[in-house]
Order: C-alpha cells, then sequence, then structure tokens
C-alpha cells in the first residue's frame, strides 16, 4: 500500500506550512528556489490560484499576518491624522500595493505623489512616505526597509506598537537608508519628506 502523500489536498495546512518551513531551512534549497516577477505573481492572483491575504517579497509570495482590531486601529488612525495634512498633489493609500523590481508590499499607509487617476492601469513604483505598523509582525516589516530604500521612498516609519515607539527612516541611499530617528509615544513625530505632516503620537497611546 503506498502511503505517501498523493496532493496537496491530503495534507494538513498547518502541516504543509511545516513542511514549507523544513525544506526553506536548508541553504541548498533557499539557492536553488525559483523567484517569480512581479507580472507572474499578478497572473496567479488573477487566475485565484494564490489568495489575497499575500504580498510579493523578493520573489517570494509570503502569507500577510491577519489584522488583528490593534492593528487596523493604528493604520485608521495614522491614515486620519495624515489625510488632514497632506498637500494638494498627493494621494493617500491605504493598504494597496507598490509595485517594486520584485516585490509588491502592500504597505499599511502610503503618500503618493500625483492623482488617482495617475494610477488607473498601474500600481505606483515609489512613495514620498510609507508606514509599516508592526503588532506581531516586526521581523517581517524590518525586512521591507531594504526594499523601500531601493524603490527611492524617501521616508519610512515603522510603527513599533508593543514597543511603543516609531523608527523614523530617512534619506534612502542604496539599500540603506542614511538616516533613522527612534520617537516614543509622547513625542511629535514631523515627516522629513513632508514637513506639512506631523503626528502626534500621543494619541496613539
Amino acid at each position: 500500500m503506498y502511503n505517501g502523500v498523493k496532493n496537496r489536498e491530503d495534507v494538513p495546512q498547518n502541516k504543509t506550512s511545516d513542511y514549507m518551513s523544513s525544506i526553506l531551512d536548508k541553504p541548498a534549497v533557499r539557492e536553488a528556489a525559483i523567484p517569480i516577477s512581479v507580472e507572474q505573481y499578478r497572473k496567479l492572483g488573477e487566475a485565484g490560484i494564490i489568495d489575497e491575504q499575500t504580498e510579493l517579497l523578493r520573489g517570494v509570495i509570503v502569507r500577510k499576518m491577519i489584522k488583528s482590531p490593534q492593528h487596523t486601529w493604528f493604520v485608521q488612525k495614522l491614515v486620519e491624522m495624515i489625510s488632514k495634512q497632506i498637500g494638494t498633489g498627493y494621494i493617500l493609500r491605504q493598504e494597496q500595493p507598490l509595485s517594486l523590481v520584485d516585490s509588491e508590499p502592500e504597505p499599511g499607509v502610503a503618500v503618493i505623489l500625483g492623482s488617482a487617476d495617475d494610477y488607473r492601469s498601474h500600481h505606483p513604483t515609489t512613495a514620498s512616505l510609507v508606514i509599516e505598523v508592526a503588532v506581531t509582525s516586526e521581523e517581517l516589516d524590518r525586512e521591507k526597509t531594504a526594499l523601500y530604500a531601493e524603490s527611492g521612498v524617501e521616508e519610512f516609519w515603522l510603527v513599533l506598537v508593543e514597543k511603543q515607539c516609531v523608527e523614523q527612516f530617512a534619506h534612502p541611499s542604496g539599500s540603506k537608508y542614511a538616516d533613522l530617528e527612534t520617537k516614543n509615544f509622547n513625542s511629535t513625530l514631523v515627516s522629513k519628506a513632508l514637513p506639512e505632516v506631523a503626528v502626534d503620537l500621543s494619541a496613539l497611546k
């Protein structure tokens, strides 16, 4: 009798994840893995092969963390505060894709130069300001720092909910940011890319 796995449906979902995690731990397998392009990723989504709870990072399809009520509240609060302050010529996008060279992340908040009509047929490829809110996803969101720097995102805020602070990255250079400041939730955070945007972080406590 054959006792192997016949197909994906025969394996519980959590067990499938265990298999994937263990095999990706092997350096030789990671090096041999074939990344997919942004275009291929979109086609998989359009065909219904992958669900909407994913994003493409460095050519790898990553399942996004489930959004907790706390995460949703933080994102919405930031959107409310920032949307009132950005000047004409900019739009604010909430949890929508940025189309980068080998990635398509969906940051919590992004302030983009232009109008909504400019992005009717394609996603933005950079931003003036990107904000990620990390409740349980700090490690993953921190990995996106290099992506945003490489794509010319002028400023990146990493909101660390448990630590009650925001890391403010500015002035991208290669795959890094030249400036990094940390502001606690008792501070006012003024954007370096958009000086008209000032957020009273005490409102997030």
